[in-house]
């Protein structure tokens, strides 16, 4: 179909050494996400921070060699357009039998883009949009594992069915008693199945690579029923003794999307066909855009190439403005968004007032250490682009105006193709998920509150939104603090709130001066001059009386040194926290406490 040569020499060579790029780099992303099953039985928790930290690094480092080894054997910058073409359908060829297709039409992109020095996205030689469907890709190497694997038990065989799924993974460390997790796994499970009958189809099919993250490793799966399919995931984690157990068993897409949530650091999961897997997982959570799945498998780039064309297609089927973001303007960065489009778009303003003391690299370090790092549920992921093109009268005045202000460098405009439609260019832009600022949250809150008058469910809901939004905000502080981020500027502007009601820290953690500092025992942080600390919560957030009172009931340790001294001791006695993604009162250990023993909970390694 497609022929080894074309006019020039250099095509298919060129096509063939960028395959090779890509192969390389997937093959080294794929044997550091299958070593993290050996870092887990062997509870070796920095190995694995530090591993999932590096592996962000693979896909720059691997473009820059492929980059190298192009203009060094084949000159391919100096190669005409007409050779460019070539190349591209030699390169669709080669993905013809691929099984990471769509990952390596993202490496012919960033290559390219490179080697041309192409500003803006769109323009003949990349893959704007994908040119090899990934539907129905399959391993059908020798002996290779399936995407996923299908079980088919009774209502009395589900317990032996539990142990068998587990065993299959063959965690070569010893379960402290596999068939009584087991046994809770069935109870959790039966509360779903008890009043259903069991169709012909009745199976449960679990994906063949365990999901690593932290200190957990998670079987993800779904009970299908008939026409029903209910999403499931079940964390193992060590014990205080060292031996593995499961520690409960997590129901249903709100479970699911928590648990592959954009504030949490990327999975390490062993995969072959990757697009099978977003695949499977889309069906567990078909509300989560497929690009953000990608993320949370490590797969950054191919998320920001999805994200990009979502949001072209977005801007193509809409017709509101870019504005200027509702709420306090931030002294750093410049926000802006779409109202119709769930997410917000933030570049480094040039200019500081003199209270914050940084520079544009700093803040740049910062979102890069907020990526890399542990984020515990608690900081949003950040999606980074350069030179971004959009189309001018998308743009309200004022927030052209205000770009020119506070960060010319950033701004350019012109009509680039002579046809009287002008560009807005943005040389550096951080994208990321929208939320609700938690000031505006509570505002709100407090607002409903004194309108509602004699409506006594109205003001009930409102003081429910407060409690629920200050434990949350507390809760957001004690997870940061354990994982050794010191959010030092705590206002309320300066957190967000999900969609689900989690609440998010959204301004920049302190930088690391070397990576030695940051993963030693120490405490890295530096305080600012402005930083809020323990002894001025009070003053400072807990003005309000309905505020006071929540905090104090839930988060009055905050206010207490000994609470930061502790945590302190613990980081530099080398201590990795237990992070989980779902609440606690979900756990076995409290759910069956009178079987396990009373202090049953601390029986995990906290």
């Amino acid at each position: 179909m497609f022929p080894q040569r074309l006019d020039s020499p250099h095509a298919y060579d060129i096509a063939k050494a960028m395959i090779d790029g890509f192969n390389r780099h997937y093959r080294l992303f794929r044997t550091e996400s299958s070593r993290a099953k050996h870092r887990f039985e062997t509870a070796d928790w920095h190995g694995q921070q530090r591993a999932q930290r590096e592996r962000i690094e693979f896909y720059d480092l691997r473009v820059k060699e492929a980059v190298t080894r192009l203009e060094k054997e084949f000159k391919a910058g100096e190669q005409p357009m007409e050779v460019w073409q070539q190349v591209k359908l030699h390169y669709i060829g080669l993905l013809v039998d691929h099984h990471q297709p769509e990952l390596a039409e993202t490496f012919f992109n960033s290559v390219t883009t490179k080697i041309l020095h192409r500003t803006h996205f769109h323009n003949d030689f990349i893959f704007v949009r994908p040119a090899v469907s990934t539907e129905y890709i399959e391993n059908d190497e020798p002996a290779a594992m399936p995407t996923y694997r299908a079980y088919y038990p009774t209502r009395e065989s589900l317990g032996d069915t539990v142990v068998r799924i587990v065993d299959n993974f063959q965690l070569q460390r010893p379960f402290e008693d596999l068939q009584r997790d087991a046994g809770y796994v069935v109870q959790a499970m039966s509360g779903r199945l008890a009043q259903v009958k069991l169709r012909a189809n009745f199976q449960i099919q679990v994906l063949s690579s365990l999901f690593y993250r932290n200190k957990g490793a998670y079987v993800v799966g779904k009970i299908i029923n008939g026409f029903n399919e209910v999403p499931f995931a079940l964390p193992i984690l060590h014990n205080k003794q060292g031996k593995l157990m499961i520690d409960t068993c997590l129901f249903g897409e709100d479970d699911l999307q928590a648990l592959f949530s954009f504030a949490r650091a990327y999975f390490m999961v062993d995969m072959e066909v990757p697009s099978a897997y977003v695949q499977f997982l889309r069906s567990l959570m078909p509300r989560k855009p497929r690009n953000e799945i990608y993320n949370a498998l490590g797969l950054a780039k191919q998320g920001k190439t999805l994200f990009y064309r979502d949001f072209l297609y977005h801007l193509k089927h809409s017709s509101d403005k870019f504005r200027i973001a509702p709420g306090i303007k931030g002294m750093v960065m410049l926000v802006f968004d779409l109202p119709s489009f769930p997410y917000v778009f933030k570049l480094i303003k040039d200019y500081y007032p003199p209270q914050k003391d940084t520079t544009r690299e700093k803040i740049k370090g910062k979102y890069l250490l907020v990526k890399q790092h542990d984020r515990v549920g608690r900081m949003a992921d950040t999606l980074e682009y350069s030179e971004v093109a959009f189309s001018r009268d998308r743009f309200e005045d004022e927030l052209i105006e205000e770009i020119r202000k506070y960060a010319p460098s950033q701004l350019e405009i012109s009509d680039r193709d002579g046809d009287g439609h002008e560009e807005v260019v943005i040389k550096h832009l951080y994208i990321e998920r929208r939320m609700i600022p938690l000031n505006i949250y509570l505002q709100e809150a407090f607002d409903a509150g004194r309108s509602s008058g004699h409506d006594a469910a109205a003001a009930e809901q409102a003081r429910g939104q407060i409690e629920s939004a200050v434990v949350e905000y507390g809760n957001a502080i004690k997870d940061l603090v354990a994982a050794n981020i010191f959010p030092g500027d705590m206002l309320w502007k300066n957190f967000g709130v999900t969609r689900n009601g989690k609440v998010v820290f959204y301004d920049y953690v302190p930088e690391a001066h070397n990576e030695e500092e940051e993963m030693s025992g120490e405490v890295w942080y530096t305080v600012g001059p402005h930083d809020v600390f323990p002894e001025t919560f009070e003053p400072f957030l807990l003005g309000n009386d309905a505020v006071r009172e929540v905090f104090m009931k839930h988060h009055a340790d905050l206010l207490q040194a000994s609470f930061w001294q502790a945590h302190k001791e613990r980081i530099q006695a080398g201590h990795v926290h237990d992070v989980f993604p779902y609440e606690r009162d979900k756990r076995f250990a409290r759910k069956y406490a009178a079987v396990l023993g009373e202090r049953a909970e601390e029986r995990v390694s906290i």
